[in-house]
């Protein structure tokens, strides 16, 4: 799939069609798809996992994009706020995800939504630095952990 997809790439951004470009395009999209198998692990099993999760991923795109808005907003009330009391705090929480890809995947929507970042994974332990105490509530919990756990159920990962 993944050579499919290379080589597609490739004529499209060639924008014309010659024997050259075939070739060349073919040979080019084999070795990368050579050296994605061996040296970055990649398998068609990854495809199937992608596939069979396109629905739950587009989903978990959008509630990221909410959840960072909502952030911004939360964000913006503190600094437009004149003498706002802030309370960072670092919060500690276990999560029960299984794989290492979903465990990566909620260390990083915790970071990329303003006010909180992820300090350290370790195992199912997370700690995260929270910009103020009220942004830091139900993070173990949160609607990342639960859609994450759904793709997990899906795929058996």
């Amino acid at each position: 799939m993944l050579w499919i997809f290379l080589f597609a790439s490739w004529l499209i951004f060639n924008g014309r069609v010659t024997v050259e470009i075939l070739i060349f395009g073919a040979g080019l999209s084999t070795v990368i798809n050579i050296f994605c198998c061996r040296v970055l692990g990649y398998s068609g099993r990854l495809d199937k996992i992608i596939f069979r999760n396109f629905g739950r991923i587009i989903k978990y795109m959008f509630i990221l994009i909410w959840e960072i808005i909502k952030a911004n907003v939360g964000v913006m009330k503190f600094v437009l706020k004149p003498g706002a009391k802030i309370k960072p705090r670092l919060v500690y929480f276990k999560t029960d995800l299984r794989s290492d890809i979903s465990k990566v995947a909620l260390a990083n929507s915790i970071t990329i939504t303003p006010g909180t970042i992820t300090v350290l994974v370790e195992g199912d332990t997370y700690i995260v630095h929270a910009f103020d105490e009220s942004m830091s509530e139900g993070l173990g919990e949160s609607c990342f952990v639960e859609q994450l756990k759904k793709m997990e159920e899906k795929t058996n990962v």
